[in-house]
């Protein structure tokens, strides 16, 4: 799995349309191996972008749950914290 790809559900607030956006073309990116795709492949490459953005934010709003929603700040501290042990 692609490590910048983060978590978006239950979350308040909750994931905005530019978080689902840039997991969207990471997945895509990592699927097709390209960073940048050239010209030929450019249509190819946005339409899968939208079309996993469309199916990620459905998926996020079919979800339920019983759990209270995370704090983004709170979540945020404890990724820079693991961070800090592994890292230095």
């Amino acid at each position: 799995m692609c490590r910048n790809i983060k978590t978006l559900y239950n979350f308040e607030p909750p994931a905005t349309e530019e978080e689902i956006h840039a997991s969207a073309l990471q997945f895509v990116r990592k699927l097709s191996g390209f960073n940048k795709p050239s010209q030929a492949n450019e249509a190819v490459f946005d339409r899968a972008v939208a079309e996993v953005s469309d199916a990620a934010r459905r998926l996020l709003a079919s979800l339920h749950t019983h759990a209270p929603a995370r704090d983004r700040a709170v979540e945020a501290e404890k990724a820079k914290e693991r961070s800090r042990l592994r890292f230095g």
